[in-house]
């Protein structure tokens, strides 16, 4: 049977409120088998973890950058403390969604610019310690990520990497940087746009054993959920994206390659499980 794994899903956000439930039960309808739920900031890590185990998926504990402003220096050491305490949960999969955003204008300048380069860096040196994949945030800051990956490498003995890099849609020459260091590549809604060329270039050409599928649910709306401003101006809600529409998305990709849906699935969810090497034990579990 032909079943997916959507690699990135934010599951506890606002939008889904208490129809969390209905959104899972739609995405297992639709054949969608797991969901991994990345943790944003210290307040949403029982939230991601409550779900994860509520639902038998999983989860990631990690600081996004876009939560940086408002971390305190100590919710490091928090995080420290709860990859420790759950260090034997099988649910708990990886570090993430950590990363660097340069897209957003009071990011990519000091003095916060700096202060998500320091969250970033201490992250990956938790990740080592506590021997555990990351799942990386990449917006318009691919080269300074793979050069804290490549320093953090260095000095921990050059181990390879595992992990995901989110989302991904950097160039051709930064995709295979990420590969070589032992990354699969986040692909989701945004390559369903026609107009997303480079995007849509990279997921038809690149490795196929380096693509994982994700829907950044609920964001990340692919082409047929997506409302422009005039459309949203005249009422229309935006639309929320949920792992439901994975299949549909894979499908697009998969047609942009030429091969089956079912040899994407397959394809799609061993990479997955090589990125995160826990989920295979709740994946045995689930059948």
């Amino acid at each position: 049977m032909t079943f997916w794994i959507d690699t990135h899903c934010h599951l506890d956000a606002a939008e889904f409120g208490a129809l969390g439930h209905d959104v899972r039960a739609r995405a297992a309808l639709n054949n969608v088998a797991h969901c991994v739920l990345p943790g944003v900031e210290v307040g949403n890590f029982e939230a991601v973890r409550r779900l994860a185990h509520a639902q038998g998926d999983s989860y990631a504990l990690g600081i996004h950058p876009l939560y940086v402003k408002n971390a305190q220096e100590g919710d490091l050491a928090l995080l420290d403390a709860q990859l420790t305490q759950y260090a034997n949960d099988p649910h708990l999969v990886a570090v993430g969604e950590i990363g660097l955003d340069y897209f957003v204008p009071e990011l990519s300048l000091s003095p916060l610019r700096e202060r998500q380069e320091q969250f970033y860096l201490a992250q990956l040196w938790l990740a080592r310690q506590h021997g555990l994949p990351v799942i990386l945030h990449v917006r318009r800051s691919a080269d300074q990520l793979l050069k804290g990956l490549r320093t953090v490498a260095r000095v921990t003995g050059n181990t390879p990497w595992q992990g995901i890099a989110h989302a991904f849609n950097g160039s051709e020459q930064q995709a295979q940087a990420f590969i070589a260091l032992g990354f699969k590549l986040g692909f989701g809604g945004a390559l369903t746009y026609e107009r997303a060329q480079n995007l849509r270039h990279l997921a038809a050409t690149l490795p196929l054993e380096a693509l994982v599928m994700e829907t950044d649910s609920p964001d990340m709306q692919p082409h047929w959920l997506y409302k422009t401003s005039q459309e949203r101006a005249g009422g229309a809600p935006q639309g929320r994206n949920e792992p439901a529409e994975l299949p549909r998305i894979g499908a697009e990709l998969a047609a942009l390659r030429g091969i089956t849906p079912e040899a994407l699935a397959a394809a799609s969810t061993q990479n997955a499980l090589d990125a995160l090497p826990r989920l295979k034990a709740l994946l045995a579990r689930a059948t």
